[in-house]
């Protein structure tokens, strides 16, 4: 008996600019998210660093790969432009824990599946390796990629280029350049959907990357706590800044200001422009695929 597919996706979020047309879409830079269970489109006039779009959708149901990437197909299917081929260029940035950081100076591009095999298993029956040369650091970022989605996305913009990035890749390019960033060490958290992703830097200098699984709100602490103690960090003096699904009334944070003094929501990119509608979006959300847009 062959089991029937149920899964199914629900909008979360949707905002477009009023200014939003067809016609510039050869000034714009589409940003598309992909993760296990969630997908987000981010849209960029590059003329201004204005954001056109932003969509967030929750992908339910998801048994199977194929099952993931008939509801993508399905989304842009049915989707007034995000399967338009003249866009200025088209970022892919992937959510995956399959990844290493690798100094730009030992980077061998031929052996960039060995360096990713230290610590991740690569099924080469349906992932590829992937890199991508780090712009604000001195790092190229080896990852994962689904082939059969990669394949697929760039039969739909085949007149482009598709830059396939990872999301941690996006994160440390958009720390670095942020406006919230400061000199003297510090720490900068993404909470995704069940991931907490650390980065700490000190100057323009990457002193730190990696993602957590965090079920319970203790694990955030936890996992901090881990991150400060390696660095030789303290929860009395540095700087935590945090962004994405996290309340500034959650648990999570109740608990995380107990022990660290110096922690605060982050704010919207300040190398993009907004208009009044994004005020509907908190400050401190979507800052991954937002970063995107400064992946080259």
């Amino acid at each position: 008996m062959i089991a029937q597919d149920t899964s199914t996706y629900k909008l979360i979020k949707r905002v477009k600019d009023t200014k939003f047309t067809i016609d510039e879409l050869d000034h714009y830079s589409l940003i598309m998210q992909v993760g296990i269970y969630d997908l987000q489109f981010a849209v960029v006039d590059s003329q201004d660093n204005v954001v056109m779009g932003l969509e967030d959708y929750r992908l339910e149901g998801i048994k199977t790969v194929n099952g993931r990437l008939r509801l993508i197909k399905e989304i842009l299917d049915n989707h007034e432009y995000l399967t338009a081929g003249f866009w200025k260029d088209v970022k892919l940035c992937l959510k995956s824990h399959k990844f290493s950081l690798v100094p730009a100076s030992m980077f061998v591009q031929e052996s960039a599946a060995d360096y990713l095999a230290i610590n991740s298993e690569i099924k080469t029956a349906f992932e590829e390796v992937n890199y991508y040369k780090q712009i604000a650091v001195d790092s190229v970022n080896v990852f994962a990629a689904e082939t059969k989605l990669c394949r697929w996305i760039e039969s739909i913009y085949k007149k482009k280029k598709v830059h396939v990035i990872h999301q941690g890749s996006a994160l440390i390019e958009g720390f670095l350049k942020h406006a919230d960033h400061i000199e003297e060490k510090s720490m900068y958290c993404y909470v995704d959907r069940g991931i907490l992703h650390i980065v700490a830097t000190e100057g323009k200098k990457l002193l730190y990357y990696n993602q957590f699984a965090a079920r319970k709100k203790e694990d955030y602490l936890k996992y901090i706590m881990l991150v400060f103690n390696e660095l030789g960090m303290s929860g009395k003096e540095s700087h935590v800044f945090l962004w994405g699904f996290i309340k500034p009334s959650s648990e999570e944070m109740s608990l995380l200001k107990r022990y660290i003094r110096n922690i605060s929501f982050g704010s919207k990119p300040s190398f993009l422009r907004f208009s009044y509608l994004y005020d509907e979006v908190e400050d401190h959300q979507y800052f991954d695929v937002l970063s995107g847009y400064l992946c080259v």
